[in-house]
């Protein structure tokens, strides 16, 4: 087993129409090391959430190879990548992309329900990380009822309820003010602390300053990378 959670090797998506064809990741090489705070930067259009969503087990690359947990996923079905997205992987979005139609409750608790975890048990860690995430007293509302940072705060609960090993973060302060941006760094940077690889996507200087480790994408392809602070396994 190795150390790193993520390995990419001359990683390559391409989208064709009729009349074009782009590149959107051009042989992109890269490792994220487990237990890394890592963020990808750089301008509309270079890449940055097709190579999330790549990581995300969302789509497959071109060409060249994906090395998730130790595992060469680039060619897997939809399906295999589903069922190795369960659990592994909790996804916190600009968006929220909470349902508008459940509860708090039942908007976190979901992920569990499609690891057929018993109702017992998934009312304990929802509640738990409900408390965790201090949103317990929003536990019946509905999304809508929310203000945007409490929802961001459920849609993270939601992400780490299965206790995932790693996290991808879409602009994760993109829809907030300030304060509740901070809020949101602020959490994600305790879920590192206790273990937890993140890697976020985002245009904010400032939220990239709470990462060990900032990649620039720039045309599809790693420019720099700036090392904040050393990272110890």
């Amino acid at each position: 087993m190795s150390n790193s959670i993520i390995r990419t090797k001359s990683l390559k998506k391409m989208y064709t129409t009729e009349e074009i064809e782009t590149t959107a990741l051009n042989s992109v090489n890269m490792e994220i090391k487990t237990g890394e705070f890592v963020a990808i930067m750089g301008p509309s259009g270079c890449g940055k959430s097709t190579l999330l969503n790549i990581m995300g087990l969302l789509d497959n690359p071109t060409s060249g190879e994906y090395w998730f947990l130790d595992k060469e996923v680039s060619s897997f079905s939809e399906r295999q990548r589903s069922e190795l997205r369960k659990g592994k992987i909790g996804f916190i979005f600009q968006s929220f992309n909470l349902i508008d139609e459940l509860t708090v409750f039942e908007n976190v608790e979901l992920p569990l329900l499609y690891l057929k975890v018993p109702a017992k048990e998934r009312k304990e860690k929802a509640e738990k990380v409900l408390e965790q995430m201090n949103i317990m007293n929003r536990r019946n509302h509905f999304p809508q009822q929310l203000s945007g940072g409490q929802q961001q705060r459920v849609a993270i609960a939601r992400a780490v309820i299965a206790n995932p090993p790693l996290i991808l973060a879409d602009e994760p302060t993109g829809n907030l003010d300030s304060a509740h941006g901070e809020e949101v760094m602020n959490l994600l940077t305790d879920l590192n602390k206790a273990g937890t690889t993140i890697v976020m996507v985002t245009h904010s200087p400032h939220d990239s300053n709470f990462a060990h480790r900032v990649i620039h994408l720039f045309d599809g392809q790693v420019v720099t990378e700036n090392i904040k602070e050393q990272f110890h396994v």
